[in-house]
């Protein structure tokens, strides 16, 4: 028992390789993917409590926060009015854009086989993204589950959106690994050394 354990501590710490390609994939389907449905307006209604309470990102609506709040479509259901006001708001036209510079960023991840400087830059990007993206949580009120009457709410009781956000911490830390391994084959390529 005591063998078999050592060899599959040995395979394990083989993987290595393989572990970092499929944190590579990873963040690459999961930033194209995500991405691409800021094409979709239930997407883009979802991100409207981060970005309307966010200082770094407020300005980007015509509306100021807590506006939003009247006119939130839960998924699947379609308020006319709702769409209305969020197309004035410039919802729709913002998550497009943060959509495509998403879909960028994996695309530059994913050139790490051809261009690694490219895929360092894109994975330091996911890092900054990561980090704002973090920030929601400071930010953004509908990260804790609201006061309704129970006695469960607040922090650290995270609600859907701020578990939704909490996950970024995983971002960062794959961002970050791929970032560190794009670079040391550029510089490796760069210099025909190991480094």
């Amino acid at each position: 028992m005591k063998e078999l354990t050592l060899k599959a501590f040995a395979a394990a710490a083989r993987s290595g390789h393989f572990g970092l390609s499929l944190t590579r994939l990873g963040l690459i389907t999961v930033l194209v993917w995500i991405g691409g449905l800021k094409i979709y307006k239930y997407e883009a209604d979802g991100i409207v409590p981060f970005v309307a309470n966010s200082p770094a990102m407020s300005f980007v609506y015509r509306n100021a926060a807590p506006e939003y709040k009247k006119h939130v479509n839960p998924e699947g259901a379609l308020v006319a009015a709702n769409r209305a006001w969020n197309e004035a708001n410039g919802t729709y036209a913002f998550a497009i854009g943060l959509g495509a510079v998403i879909v960028a960023y994996g695309l530059m991840i994913a050139l790490n086989p051809w261009l690694p400087q490219v895929a360092a830059a894109g994975s330091a990007l996911v890092v900054i993204m990561s980090l704002v993206t973090l920030s929601f949580l400071i930010t953004t009120p509908e990260c804790w589950v609201p006061d309704l009457g129970d006695v469960e709410h607040g922090f650290p009781l995270l609600s859907g959106r701020g578990r939704l956000v909490i996950k970024d911490a995983i971002m960062l830390g794959a961002a970050w690994v791929t970032m560190a391994d794009s670079a040391a084959a550029y510089l490796r390529r760069r210099s025909g050394s190991r480094v």
